[in-house]
């Protein structure tokens, strides 16, 4: 059992989720020409270092939950292997895939989640937000497996002031599920559209779509008003009214827009690309979160990382902030009978790689 001073340093990092000038999180997907499917996010958070790693988890490795009172709840093994993109601590698994092709990702969801109350009679079978996806990749083969493992779980904050959140899970079929727990019960959505932020809930940012029905791609056509002849300054003005803020309102509908527009390509790979240039247009720099009077924090983005799964091969791509060089995990290469737990930082350097041109 780990020290209670090692678990209220657990707490402290959590916490900060809550308090947060920015936490946000858009999440896209794409399908290639040859039916690969590749979904992709990015992970915000405006007040600190997330002190980010990516996780090796072979199957039969055990952890157990946090609960309030510390590390006391849910035992669980892993079924099947994984690999997981973790914030905070190793066992916050935010992002992942586990060699089935299940993926499954957390997003930020203040305001509109309620979590059952912690019952310490149920602590046996409570887990924490945090460790949902850990649990889940490490059992399930499909989103319809998650749906019946969650429906015998209590989902539980550690610390009961801290933000809920919701999740999405995809699995090699390409369906695609939301799960949102209000009300303190769990709800989930078909999600056909592919994308995900943050508050309010999914079923709402759909609807807020038909407010978005006149965009449309290309150029608008030149008309007249009156005797006063009308045209557009430029390409793009079929998206005249498109909301340009970090809201995640605003960031669902850019979403949206822009992977319902985007080419369709021919590979796996080519995708994965695609979803990388898309998000580099929800890439939030530091100081337009912080409230004005207040010191932004010394880090060099409050988009801390993006990744993008290839589905069909098992391969995980992400950068990060500190290095935008794309890096990839292949979970075929892995023997998850064989491999030994690693959890290792996603920057070993803190430092953008600058390619000198040199002319002869």
């Amino acid at each position: 059992m780990r020290s209670f001073s090692f678990f209220i340093s657990v707490i402290t990092g959590y916490m900060l989720w809550s308090i947060s000038p920015l936490q946000a999180c858009t999440g896209i997907t794409l399908k290639s020409q040859d039916d690969a499917t590749i979904v992709a996010r990015t992970i915000e958070w405006g007040g600190s270092n997330l002190n980010s790693r990516y996780v090796i988890v072979p199957r039969g490795y055990s952890e157990q939950s946090y609960t309030p009172d510390g590390q006391d709840g849910m035992l669980f093994t892993a079924r099947y292997g994984y690999v997981g993109l973790a914030v905070e601590q190793k066992e916050f698994i935010v992002e992942g895939i586990n060699e089935t092709g299940l993926s499954a990702g957390l997003f930020y969801f203040p305001g509109y989640g309620e979590y059952e109350k912690y019952d310490k009679k149920q602590r046996d079978n409570s887990i924490s937000d945090f460790q949902l996806v850990s649990w889940l990749l490490g059992k399930c083969a499909t989103v319809e497996d998650v749906k019946k493992a969650v429906a015998d779980v209590h989902v539980i904050n550690i610390d009961p002031r801290a933000s809920t959140v919701h999740w999405r899970f995809i699995d090699i079929t390409g369906r695609q599920l939301v799960l949102e727990i209000t009300g303190r019960k769990a709800h989930f959505h078909e999600n056909k559209l592919g994308v995900l932020t943050n508050s309010p809930g999914f079923e709402w940012h759909l609807t807020n779509l038909n407010n978005y029905v006149s965009l449309y791609p290309g150029m608008t056509q030149p008309r007249q008003l009156g005797n006063v002849d009308l045209s557009s300054f430029g390409v793009g003005s079929g998206f005249w009214g498109i909301p340009g803020d970090i809201t995640p309102p605003s960031r669902f509908v850019r979403a949206a827009f822009y992977q319902a527009t985007a080419p369709q390509k021919s590979t796996a790979l080519e995708t994965v690309l695609q979803c990388f240039q898309i998000l580099n247009n929800f890439d939030i720099p530091i100081g337009m979160e912080t409230s004005e009077g207040k010191t932004p924090v010394d880090i060099p983005s409050a988009t801390q990382w993006t990744s993008a799964t290839d589905m069909r091969n098992r391969i995980i791509y992400f950068r990060t902030m500190y290095d935008s060089t794309i890096r990839s995990i292949d979970l075929r290469t892995i023997d998850f009978s064989t491999v030994t737990y690693r959890a290792e930082p996603m920057d070993a350097v803190k430092q953008q790689k600058i390619e000198a041109v040199e002319i002869q």
